[in-house]
């Protein structure tokens, strides 16, 4: 059985906002040793609860890793307002944010802290361990680069995507004229109005059976954004400055079964074009982006190819 435990801590960079996250044990956990530890960042629009605690910190903390899942600021248990805000900076210092409450704990090896993510977390994740080099190994499980999905689902040619930013300016202010906060759905509200609305890719979808049914829903996921707070997202790209930036050891896993949300393209880019050599690309065949949140058998095998990773680089 997994010790868990509830902790809160700040991000310095906005204002010590709290955040809360859980902290998962290894079975041979003792508190008079120093233990390498890994920081887990959930997906977008998703929370500790899902696939970034209930899954991948538990099976690390089985593999006998000192595992910390938390909600990044404005989501999720954590504060910040307008609240179900997807800022990449604030996602980005939500990583370091955790690792500085990592360097407080005395059971912590400083100079063994990994961090990873699932999807957006993981495009996230990277994008911290280009300027954190406390970071001393760093993987991506179907990392997504949100910026990239949401300039090619707002903007499919670039006058729609300036319109797009033309009507999030009015929105916005609107808003700082006392307008209420418009919030808009991250998905579907069913596979029905998907199929209404011609939709077929995969990852939407599978999305769809992860988040908004029994399989993955929780509370503090709502499947709803602040629509002005994407426009952050459309001049976000974590391959900005990987060449020169991204030195630490590497490890990209994804499935070969390529949607809309296309970890599988950004995984090949990264890999790419990151400046360490000490780098890995895992493909795992008939695999989905979504079968990599929670089916046993591709989360097993993701999770022993991140400890092996994890063993062999911190």
């Amino acid at each position: 059985m997994i010790k868990k435990e509830n902790v809160t801590f700040p991000v310095r960079e906005l204002n010590d906002l709290e955040m809360k996250g859980q902290l998962f044990f290894p079975a041979d956990f003792d508190s008079t040793k120093k233990h390498p530890a890994i920081v887990v960042n959930h997906p977008t629009s998703s929370d500790f609860n899902q696939t970034s605690g209930k899954i991948y910190a538990t099976k690390l903390a089985q593999h006998g890793w000192l595992a910390l899942a938390y909600d990044s600021p404005y989501q999720g248990q954590s504060a910040g307002e307008p609240h179900n805000s997807e800022i990449p900076f604030a996602r980005t210092v939500g990583v370091i944010a955790a690792i500085d409450f990592l360097d407080t704990l005395d059971y912590v090896d400083h100079d063994k802290i990994g961090a990873m993510g699932i999807c957006g977390g993981g495009g996230f994740t990277l994008n911290a361990a280009k300027i954190d080099k406390r970071i001393k190994a760093v993987a991506g499980v179907a990392p997504a680069n949100v910026g990239m999905v949401y300039r090619e689902t707002f903007g499919p040619n670039n006058n729609a995507l300036i319109d797009t930013l033309n009507d999030m300016a009015q929105q916005r202010t609107a808003e700082a004229q006392g307008a209420a906060i418009k919030h808009i759905p991250v998905l579907p509200a069913s596979q029905e109005d998907r199929i209404k609305a011609g939709i077929t890719d995969v990852d939407i979808e599978q999305a769809i059976d992860y988040y908004l049914t029994p399989r993955g829903n929780d509370q503090y996921a709502p499947n709803q954004f602040v629509y002005t707070s994407l426009a952050f997202d459309f001049g976000y790209d974590p391959l900005a400055l990987a060449d020169k930036l991204a030195t630490q050891p590497l490890e990209l896993i994804v499935g070969d079964i390529p949607g809309s949300f296309a970890s599988y393209r950004f995984a090949y880019e990264y890999y790419d074009q990151a400046a360490t050599q000490d780098k890995e690309l895992t493909v795992f065949s008939n695999t989905t982006h979504y079968d990599l949140y929670d089916q046993p058998e591709a989360t097993d095998k993701a999770v022993t190819k991140l400890d092996e990773f994890f063993t062999a680089k911190l």
